[in-house]
């Protein structure tokens, strides 16, 4: 397991913190992926951890990588900017120990130590890039609590911006499972376009990643495990918990009712092949999708459409939660805390 640079490159709080216990210190994680830059600021409670600032924006850091092999400008001045915001958050909420990391779209940059150097110079946020398997370990942690106890078996799947992570743990005591598809919504959207698609291009994006993940399954031969009850499924990404949202009929986005939700296979393809069918206008006067995200979410559909037809659980558990969860439970326990299984927003 890669460790976790830690560091504290922040200057004395210029503006009080939010509402803090008293003696418990803050913790801080960002997830900076090809779409996201994701921030979480917790402390240790007696249940879990209690979360007490929070921030996400979509800048497309990975915005034509696929293409060019490198960071654009405008792209890197977008995440620039939205780093600056997380870092006066941890400021403010005195932060003692911070991990950040960065994923696909950092992995496939030739300039990405130029953007590292950059973030720390004008920030001082220092970034770790982090494997496909690091990035499919802290998924996994984070989506533990909502594991059924009486089904050994377990996969949990993350469908980000420029890759979608696939981890699997067979059996309570078998070995953990790292699958790495090329796949995101931000590449499949550079590749496809974000307006109406065609049936044959959806067929298409569920083909090319079916036929990536027909490896995975011969090598680990989860079609039994799953006829026989004995696999569960967790879904982690943003194209999960819009479907889910959508199935809700929610006009706002509500956590407390996407996380930990129980969406029925059937369901997710109805919605997800009526969203296809969609133009952009159309998916963006959705409100629990908007505009910033109407383009991108027809490729999450065409890879979570491939990924649930390969192995027919039948339902899975949405998960509101990721490599920032995972990074915060990690940074607590190796500090000594007793972290349960609770999240507290």
């Amino acid at each position: 397991m890669t460790n976790p640079r830690v560091r504290q490159p922040f200057r004395k709080r210029d503006h009080p913190p939010r509402s803090r216990r008293a003696n418990r210190p803050a913790y801080a994680a960002v997830d900076l992926g090809t779409n996201n830059c994701r921030l979480l600021v917790a402390e240790p409670s007696a249940k879990g951890f209690r979360v007490i600032d929070s921030f996400s924006r979509i800048v497309r850091l990975g915005e034509g990588v696929a293409a060019t092999g490198r960071l654009s400008e405008a792209a890197i001045d977008r995440t620039i900017d939205a780093l600056r915001i997380c870092a006066a958050k941890m400021r403010r909420a005195d932060v003692i120990r911070v991990r950040n990391v960065a994923t696909a779209a950092c992995r496939q940059a030739a300039n990405r130590d130029r953007f590292v150097e950059r973030a720390l110079t004008e920030t001082g946020l220092d970034f770790e890039i982090i494997s496909p398997a690091e990035e499919a370990r802290l998924a996994l942690s984070s989506c533990t609590p909502l594991f059924d106890p009486k089904i050994p078996g377990a996969m949990v799947f993350d469908i980000g911006g420029g890759s979608t992570e696939i981890v699997c743990r067979p059996g309570r005591e078998a070995a953990i499972r790292v699958l790495s598809v090329p796949l995101g919504v931000v590449n499949l959207y550079e590749r496809f376009g974000g307006d109406r698609i065609s049936d044959e291009d959806f067929a298409a994006m569920v083909g090319e990643t079916t036929g990536l993940l027909e490896d995975f399954e011969q090598e680990q031969r989860l079609a039994p495990r799953i006829a026989d009850g004995q696999l569960q499924m967790v879904g982690s990404s943003g194209t999960v918990t819009t479907l889910a949202s959508v199935h809700l009929g929610l006009r706002r986005y509500v956590r407390s009712r996407i996380d930990g939700a129980t969406m029925r296979f059937d369901d997710l393809l109805r919605i997800g092949r009526m969203l296809a069918g969609l133009s952009r206008d159309e998916r963006a006067a959705i409100t629990c999708i908007g505009a910033e995200r109407a383009d991108l979410v027809v490729g999450g559909v065409a890879i979570l459409e491939a990924i649930i037809r390969m192995w027919p659980v039948g339902r899975m558990r949405i998960a509101d939660r990721g490599l920032r969860e995972g990074i915060l439970l990690g940074l607590m326990a190796q500090d000594g805390h007793r972290i349960g299984e609770r999240v507290v927003h």
